[in-house]
């Protein structure tokens, strides 16, 4: 009896140790982050931005998982950033996975590399999986090396391998990487800053229950 108890606590050892160990990206006041606008507040643990700037972590990150909720409004343009290593020259130097209201852009005729779920400018997500503005969605986004992964409402919307993005002009299905995204994500160190992009225009985009897991 003894004996079965040792192994029944070493299998739920084993699988304790295997859980992801979450912890909140950003304090509740946000003195962990960089907000140089100073236009981003938490209220009621919603997160959100009154202009079109960034909020970045002051800790660097590599082979991670973040995991977050975020809601639209009608024309949201929004995104989550990863591997940054320039929180003042941003967008050429990180990748970003994309939030949109892709209904609002499809009706004017976006790149589909543009759309929620996907690798901004690099790969689009396998379908649309983002819900109508207003209802809070779902996201996992795992980095690990040049392995991005990003999860939507429980379905892969994208799987990157960095390595095979050998050029800064065009992916590798030949289709045109924009212009203002002209570093090859192959060459893109794969350690960096966390962000997310704050207010486009006229549409707000809200952020919620955003926590991190080192992979080991």
């Amino acid at each position: 009896m003894q004996t079965k108890s040792i192994v029944v606590l070493f299998v739920l050892g084993l699988l304790c140790s295997c859980q992801p160990k979450w912890q909140a990206l950003f304090n509740d006041d946000l003195s962990n982050a960089l907000d140089v606008n100073g236009v981003w507040s938490v209220q009621e643990g919603i997160l959100t931005a009154s202009e079109d700037a960034c909020l970045f972590t002051n800790a660097e990150y590599e082979n991670f998982v973040v995991d977050l909720e975020f809601k639209n409004e009608t024309g949201t343009n929004s995104g989550v950033i990863v591997y940054c290593t320039d929180r003042e020259n941003w967008i050429p130097n990180s990748v970003e996975v994309q939030i949109s209201d892709d209904q609002h852009f499809k009706d004017q005729g976006w790149n589909p590399t543009f759309m929620c779920g996907g690798i901004f400018g690099h790969l689009a997500p396998s379908s649309s999986l983002v819900k109508q503005p207003g209802e809070w969605n779902h996201m996992n986004i795992r980095c690990e090396g040049q392995q991005i992964t990003v999860t939507l409402n429980g379905e892969v919307s994208a799987d990157m391998d960095m390595a095979l993005w050998t050029s800064g002009t065009k992916n590798p299905d030949g289709t045109d990487i924009p212009s203002w995204l002209p570093k090859p994500f192959a060459e893109l160190p794969t350690k960096g800053y966390i962000g997310f992009q704050g207010k486009h225009g006229e549409a707000n985009i809200y952020f919620r229950n955003i926590k991190i897991s080192p992979i080991k």
